[in-house]
C-alpha cells in the first residue's frame, strides 16, 4: 500500500512538474507510478509518482453512469505495478509519452536499460531517453498507429547502435557524431558530441562553439 492507495476509484486532478494537469479516475497505484483515466478521452495515463507535486480529489465532471474499462491497454504479470515494469510491459506497443513540456514524442519501446530506454519514433527515428525524465505515457488505443502507417514503414528491429547498460555510456557511444539533445529546442542542443564523461556532454555547434551540457538534465538524444 501506498500513500495513493486511498484515491483509488476517485476522480481526481495530478499537477506534475512543468504546470501539466491530469483528471480522470485513479485506477490504480503502485510504488513509483499511478494509472489515471480520463472518460471523456477514453484515455490512459501512466504518470510516475517522481514527477507528481500533488494529487487531490475533485469534482467529477463526467455524469456519473461511465463506466470503467474493465483492462487497462498495458498488462501487469504481478499484483502491484511499478515504474520500470510498466516500461517493460509496454515494449513493441505504440504509445504517446511526454518529456519535454507539452510536447509530446509518438513511437514504441524497443529496449528498456538501467536508467533509461529507447524508443523509436517515425519522426525522430532511434531515440535514447533517461528514464528520470518521462513525466507520462498514453497508450495508443488497440490497432492504433501513428500518423496512420502502415506496419511495413514501422521496423521491427529499428537500431544496430550496440547499447550501453546506463544513459551516461550510451551516450559515450555517439561520441564524435551529430546529435540532436531534447529534439532540439535550441541551437545549442544540436551539434557535434565531442565528449561524454563525470556527468558532462560537451557539444561543437554549428557556430563553431563549445557548449557544455549536464548530462542529468538531458532528456533526449538521437542522431539525425
Amino acid at each position: 500500500m501506498n500513500e495513493f492507495h486511498h484515491f483509488i476509484g476517485k476522480h481526481v486532478e495530478v499537477k506534475i512538474s512543468g504546470e501539466s494537469y491530469y483528471k480522470g479516475t485513479l485506477i490504480d497505484s503502485g510504488l513509483d507510478i499511478l494509472v489515471v483515466y480520463d472518460h471523456s478521452a477514453s484515455a490512459f495515463f501512466y504518470i510516475p509518482t517522481v514527477h507528481i507535486q500533488r494529487v487531490k480529489e475533485v469534482k467529477r465532471e463526467e455524469t456519473s453512469t461511465d463506466s470503467l474499462p474493465v483492462e487497462t491497454p498495458i498488462e501487469s504479470d504481478t499484483a502491484s505495478i511499478s515504474f520500470r515494469k510498466t516500461l517493460t510491459n509496454a515494449k513493441g506497443q505504440f504509445v504517446q509519452i511526454y518529456v519535454t513540456g507539452n510536447k509530446s514524442i509518438h513511437g514504441y519501446l524497443t529496449s528498456i536499460m538501467n536508467d533509461y530506454f529507447v524508443f523509436y519514433s517515425p519522426v525522430y527515428k532511434t531515440m535514447f531517453i533517461s528514464m528520470n525524465h518521462l513525466k507520462c505515457l498514453l497508450p495508443y488505443p488497440q490497432a492504433a498507429v501513428p500518423y496512420s502507417l502502415s506496419n511495413q514503414s514501422l521496423p521491427v528491429n529499428p537500431t544496430s547502435i550496440p547499447l550501453a547498460r546506463t544513459f551516461e555510456s550510451q551516450c559515450e557511444k555517439l561520441e564524435n557524431q551529430i546529435v540532436v539533445l531534447d529534439g532540439g529546442g535550441n541551437d545549442e542542443k544540436i551539434g557535434l558530441l565531442q565528449k561524454v564523461g563525470r556527468n558532462r556532454l560537451t557539444l561543437i555547434t554549428a557556430d563553431r562553439e563549445m557548449v557544455c551540457w549536464n548530462l542529468q538534465h538531458i532528456k533526449t538524444i538521437h542522431v539525425p
